[in-house]
This record gives structure tokens, C-alpha cells and sequence, in this order.
């Protein structure tokens, strides 16, 4: 559905090292970049995410109500992921991680905002 993700960043190096640290502890490579607008990118077969400044020239902002979810291959990594971003400057924030029982059925998340305010989680679907 998705070919890529961008967020804005007023500090692209402190969100670049929070985004190395939780994409690495779901098994991703680190950023490839800066692109020639300075943004970061880490991608994968089946999309790219991104962060850098605002091609505007605006402070970046995050969304007030939006989410970007990253899959976990396991229930470890989403717990490796909210230490890997707390560690690198993130703020835990919501429920600690752990299994959450709702209308998709059993999920394990954990809840992070990167040094720029953006709301992301790292999602398991057990099997």
C-alpha cells in the first residue's frame, strides 16, 4: 500500500542515530545517506522510510493522532526496540511494552516519540 514514509526532523542527526538504533533492533541496516536534501532513508523490499528537514524550510511538527508502526518478527525485538529508542533519545509514552488483547486480536507493542515528537511503535502478531 505504502512505497515510503517521511518525517520532519529539526534534528536530523539526533533522529538519524534514535532511527538507526530502533530499525537496528528490528534487523535493519543503518540510514543510507544524507540524499541531497539531507534526509536519511532505510529501506527495504518493500518500502523506504525517511527523515530529514522539512523541504519547506518550516519547523518540523509532528501529527497530533498519527502513528507509524514498524513490524517485529518478534516479541523480543518490540522490547529491543522501545530500550534501542529510549537509550537514543526517545520518550516512552502509553502502556509499558507488552501484549495487547483487542479487536485485531493479540499484539505485542511498545510506544515511543523520537526526538522530534513523532508517535512511532514497533508491532509482533504472534503467531
Amino acid at each position: 500500500m505504502f512505497t515510503h514514509i517521511t518525517v520532519g526532523a529539526n534534528d536530523v542527526e539526533a533522529s538519524r542515530r534514535f532511527y538507526d538504533a530502533v530499525l537496528g533492533a528490528l534487523g535493519h541496516e543503518p540510514a543510507q545517506g544524507p540524499d541531497p536534501k539531507g534526509r536519511y532513508w532505510w529501506r527495504t523490499r518493500m518500502g523506504a522510510f525517511a527523515v530529514g528537514k522539512p523541504i519547506d524550510g518550516e519547523p518540523a511538527c509532528h501529527a497530533n493522532g498519527g502513528t507509524i508502526g514498524f513490524a517485529a518478527k518478534t516479541a523480543d525485538m518490540v522490547q529491543a526496540f522501545h530500550d534501542a529508542g529510549v537509550a537514543a533519545g526517545g520518550t516512552a509514552i502509553e502502556d509499558p511494552p507488552g501484549e495487547r488483547n483487542g479487536p485485531f486480536g493479540k499484539l505485542v507493542l511498545a510506544y515511543l516519540r523520537d526526538p522530534s515528537g513523532n508517535k512511532v511503535c514497533a508491532l509482533h502478531r504472534p503467531g
